[in-house]
């Protein structure tokens, strides 16, 4: 048993308390609390206390302060429960007072693992774009359970998932001018593959699109790559400088018929 001889509040925080104690050997620094705590347990000087109580009173005292910090870090926006319990750790709070914590925000709504993942899933394709291959990543990563992932993908719809490439494609498009309509499409395709969409729905957005199909822009095309390379190899004989810039024409992706008309007549490539 042990017996409150002081109580005074922490320098650095205000609204916490030291609680000293007497175990029969003079005073000494028993635990730190909240005021309440202090109000629910009647701490007082005087108040005799066991080991029980004192075990329970630190625990319940843990579990606030790990239960505030987790409301801390729900402020800023929605949590998923392993972001928060990551959380908690890094804070150095015991397992146990974390599950608890867990619990209690589960039980009174403030975390759901649905509600983040539906509300996840909106907000990456909204804002960013994003395909479902890379938000379901991000939530796997966030420790969402697949069901809960499925279903919050099942909201993001076919023609919301094309609309969304469409618009990462057209973006690409107006950026690219100065390359093959072949490499203009095989670069859109590894893009969109990065941004999540699966394979069906990139073809079908590629099928849309015209590729190649203005020649001038084509062209015009092939001769800035031209421009790039035509002093470096215009060192040698003329067959060495038409193969070695067939060569490199062709790896950029542009039609051979198209090549040779650049070698034969390139005046008339730079003029368009």
């Amino acid at each position: 048993m042990a017996f409150i001889t002081k109580i005074t509040s922490q320098q650095k925080n205000a609204e916490r308390y030291n609680i000293y104690l007497d175990y029969g050997k003079g005073e000494e620094f028993g635990f730190g609390v909240d005021e309440h705590t202090l109000l629910k347990h009647g701490l007082a000087k005087g108040k005799e206390l066991s080991e029980l109580d004192i075990a329970e009173i630190c625990t319940g005292d843990n579990v606030r302060k790990a239960y505030n910090s987790a409301l801390d870090f729900l402020s800023y926006r929605m949590r998923s429960t392993m972001e928060i319990k990551q959380q908690l750790e890094k804070k150095e709070f015991q397992p146990e007072t974390i599950q608890e914590v867990l619990h209690q925000l589960n039980e009174s709504g403030l975390i759901n693992d649905q509600q983040f993942a539906d509300a996840f899933t909106r907000t990456q394709w909204q804002s960013s774009g994003k395909g479902p291959t890379v938000i379901r990543q991000e939530l796997i990563q966030k420790g969402i359970a697949p069901l809960d992932i499925e279903q919050a993908l099942s909201l993001y719809s076919h023609e919301e998932q094309r609309d969304a490439a469409m618009v990462h494609a057209e973006k690409f498009m107006k950026k690219n001018h100065a390359i093959s309509a072949f490499q203009i499409q095989k670069k859109l395709e590894q893009l969109l593959i990065r941004k999540g969409f699966s394979f069906n729905l990139i073809s079908e957005v590629v099928q849309s699109l015209e590729f190649g199909g203005n020649q001038d822009d084509e062209k015009e095309a092939l001769a800035k790559q031209a421009n790039k390379v035509m002093y470096k190899y215009n060192k040698g004989n003329d067959y060495e400088y038409r193969q070695k810039m067939k060569q490199y024409l062709y790896r950029k992706g542009f039609q051979i018929e198209l090549i040779d008309e650049f070698l034969e007549n390139p005046e008339e490539f730079i003029q368009n």
